[in-house]
């Protein structure tokens, strides 16, 4: 196939992956998180591979995106940042324990975890099914009154089922998958702050 032909179907694709985005559970997502920052709580945000970079872009986004003058503003952090203590973390305790043990330190009861991955917690490879860590970090959210949102693709995987609210891109195809987190992650920031700039100072402790 020639560069051209391969070029339109692959876009071709990505416009009929718009369509069959759930609006319902993109707005739950932003209002999960306007509802954060009303309280004054904590977002953060932790991913693997492709994800973790995401993660990253996506915590950059709610910490800086939705600054508006003279409002208090967002607290977001990526899970995935300390290199350090990451890999300390990976080493004595194993890379299921990686974001769990980080939460036991820095999560607070009505924070909001964001857990993103491709297949949700679904499928295998070499060492063993993908993403556990992200799922046991989501249900450790949970038990300790918190709120979760995941970024998934695929059918969604178990994250479907472990989130408050998952924003599944229903299309198997990992690199369609990730550049619509990408892109839901800058649609999330952007509503939010909309959200952020309309609302009345009197209205935040409704």
């Amino acid at each position: 196939m020639e560069n051209k032909s391969f070029i339109r179907s692959y876009l071709s694709e990505m416009k009929e992956v718009i369509d069959m985005l759930s609006v319902e559970d993109i707005d739950r997502a932003t209002e999960l998180l306007f509802d954060a920052w009303k309280r004054g709580n904590q977002v953060f945000t932790c991913g693997n591979g492709g994800s973790a970079s995401t993660a990253t872009h996506f915590a950059c986004d709610l910490f800086k995106t939705t600054i508006v003058k003279e409002k208090k503003r967002l607290r977001a952090l990526c899970l995935n940042d300390n290199i350090p203590l990451t890999s300390a973390l990976i080493n004595d305790d194993g890379f299921d324990n990686l974001f769990y043990e980080q939460l036991k330190n820095l999560y607070q009861k009505g924070d909001v975890l964001i857990a993103i991955s491709v297949h949700g917690g679904a499928g295998r490879d070499k060492a063993g099914l993908w993403s556990q860590n992200l799922l046991k970090a989501m249900k450790y959210a949970r038990d300790v009154g918190g709120k979760t949102i995941g970024l998934s693709g695929f059918d969604g995987g178990p994250m479907k089922e472990v989130a408050d609210v998952c924003i599944v891109v229903p299309v198997n195809s990992t690199p369609h998958v990730e550049s619509f987190h990408l892109a839901l992650g800058h649609l999330v920031c952007s509503c939010l702050r909309q959200r952020i700039e309309e609302l009345d100072e009197d209205d935040i402790s409704r």
